[in-house]
């Protein structure tokens, strides 16, 4: 891995330190670089997500769970889908596989030109013309946008306002998943992992200096500086990579004037066969529209919850927040190897590919089953602890509560969604079946909370999106075979059970040791401890995400560590 603040990886011209970096041209990346890749972008998500919570915090101090709220929330969606289709998953979906061929294709020295410069001439520019446009279109439409959204608002002028600033983000976010994608397709994660810190930093901040004046306006313009210096602050090192003179074994450099790069209708595209661009065209369609229905499990939430009384979307945005969080921290392991799965692709080397996706996707649903369980047991606990204070209320802190425990029930499904998705796209070929998948579990969403929110309130539209995204997520491990990696689907499943049975006892125990304190602070850290007590205990006895070799690894490590001080010491 190439350190984003220090030096450059393959085409830079300073070298990182040893311990950050891996030979981008080696055909297998070592358990150890991704280990240490995977522990610094964990770190620094963790730190981006606990800032999230400080964001949500001071929204909730600041304004309560109220119209106020209601109004930026309604308008929040538009970052909330920006972020997903540019930066987490549609611009990285199709970037990651295209750097990777371009940097394979650099690496055999094919090409008269560079083929990562020619990748970047062609996109970037057009790229930025299509971004710009849209956020001008719905800066422009902002009462269309938000009459679609929420119309149940009973005065919608502070939701457009708020909109209007927060269509910023669309050329912002894209630029920042731009570079996020071709880092991490170079191996780079520092700058990627980091955008979220300087953004929920740029946010918090900009509600305390102008939130008095401002109101609930602050935030949002919170949002549009925040997602400028989430570009801004990868744009150095993703230019030293690029600028910076290639090494590869026949020399490179950019196409001398007499004889220009490619034109974009050959270079726009990396993949080889026939279709060319065209095919590259459908693969963009493709991703951009599984997001979009993705994220329209959000927008389906918003326009159910506007007919409810005020402070509902609140309720939904703050337990959704929360009850995410384990599945943001499991999903940095795909983020990771996702390159090495398109790269392992590239090279045409798909038992490799097929080994890391079945134990990620092992690995990953330990994890945030491990969450889902702690989420479940202290619910009350855990909002009273970090948002009952100032305009937020104790009745917030119960409906906040009561929504994350149901929240928490499609937490796998999100998370196998989330990964599961990545090894359809990771060859860079076009597939539609993601689409289907996920078109089907949002119409299983609508048809749930139509028939719930008159019974359940928020409650209803939450179960709707777990039952919604669960069904998604089976599907797409269902349709798992040779056009995409070649998953062994019943063996994943027989391992998926294993967690499954632990995370239920972990959570009993949590629930009995959030019981014993009246103190959130001492529940909330009671039933952390008794539940990952637990979960670990079950996890070893059932070998589940193959803990016992882990721990064993990790105690051999700690012994050789320990015996070699000694015997120095000595």
């Amino acid at each position: 891995m190439t350190g984003t603040g220090t030096g450059t990886g393959t085409t830079g011209t300073r070298t990182a330190p040893k311990a950050l970096t891996t030979p981008t041209l080696h055909p297998t990346a070592s358990a150890r670089f991704l280990a240490k890749a995977t522990l610094l972008s964990a770190t620094l998500s963790l730190v981006g997500a606990l800032l999230g919570l400080g964001r949500d915090q001071a929204l909730a101090h600041l304004f309560g769970a109220g119209a106020g709220t209601d109004a930026f929330l309604v308008a929040w969606t538009v970052p909330e889908m920006a972020a997903t289709l540019l930066i987490e998953d549609g611009m990285a979906f199709v970037l990651v596989p295209a750097f990777s061929v371009a940097l394979a294709r650099r690496a055999l020295g094919l090409g008269s030109c560079d083929p990562v410069r020619a990748l970047v001439a062609a996109s970037l520019p057009r790229l930025c013309l299509v971004l710009a446009g849209t956020a001008a279109l719905l800066a422009a439409g902002a009462p269309l946008v938000v009459s679609l959204l929420a119309p149940g608002l009973t005065d919608p002028s502070l939701a457009v306002s708020c909109t209007r600033l927060t269509a910023t983000c669309v050329l912002s976010f894209g630029l920042a998943g731009y570079c996020s994608a071709a880092l991490r397709a170079h191996r780079s994660y520092l700058a990627p992992a980091a955008i979220y810190i300087a953004y929920n930093i740029v946010i918090i901040t900009t509600m305390f200096v102008v939130g008095e004046r401002w109101g609930v306006r602050s935030a949002a313009l919170g949002v549009a500086l925040g997602g400028c210096l989430m570009a801004v602050v990868q744009a150095p090192s993703l230019w030293r990579r690029i600028a910076g003179r290639a090494h590869r074994p026949a020399p490179a450099s950019p196409c001398p004037p007499a004889s220009p790069c490619p034109s974009t209708s050959a270079s726009a595209s990396l993949y080889e066969g026939p279709g060319g661009r065209s095919l590259a065209l459908g693969l963009v369609c493709a991703v951009l529209l599984f997001t979009l229905c993705r994220q329209s499990q959000v927008l389906i939430e918003r326009f159910f919850a506007s007919g409810l009384p005020a402070g509902a979307i609140s309720h939904l945005n703050y337990a959704q927040k929360v009850a995410q969080l384990p599945m943001s921290l499991s999903l940095m392991v795909c983020v990771v190897t996702f390159p090495v799965v398109a790269r392992a692709i590239a090279e045409g080397d798909t038992l490799r590919a097929r080994e890391r996706v079945e134990r990620d996707l092992v690995l990953m649903a330990g994890l945030v089953l491990l969450g889902a369980a702690v989420v479940v047991a202290c619910a009350p606990q855990i909002i009273q602890l970090l948002f009952q204070r100032g305009a937020f209320t104790a009745q917030d802190t119960a409906a906040t509560a009561a929504v994350m425990r149901v929240y928490a029930l499609g937490l796998l499904g999100h998370t196998l969604v989330g990964a599961l998705v990545r090894s359809y796209f990771s060859a860079g070929r076009t597939t539609w079946y993601p689409l289907g998948a996920m078109g089907v579990g949002a119409f299983a969403t609508v048809v749930i909370s139509a028939w719930a929110v008159d019974s359940w309130g928020a409650r209803g539209i939450a179960a709707a999106n777990a039952a919604g995204i669960t069904l998604t997520a089976l599907l797409l491990l269902h349709g798992l075979g040779p056009s995409s990696v070649p998953v062994r689907v019943r063996r994943v499943v027989v391992e998926l059970a294993r967690p499954v049975c632990a995370a239920l006892g972990a959570t009993g125990a949590g629930l009995v040791c959030a019981g014993l304190f009246v103190s959130p602070a001492a529940s909330v850290a009671a039933c952390c401890s008794g539940a990952t007590g637990v979960f670990l205990l079950l996890a070893w006895f059932l070998d589940a995400a193959g803990t016992r070799s882990l721990l064993l690894s990790v105690t051999h490590s700690f012994h050789s560590s320990l015996t070699r001080k000694l015997r120095h010491g000595g």
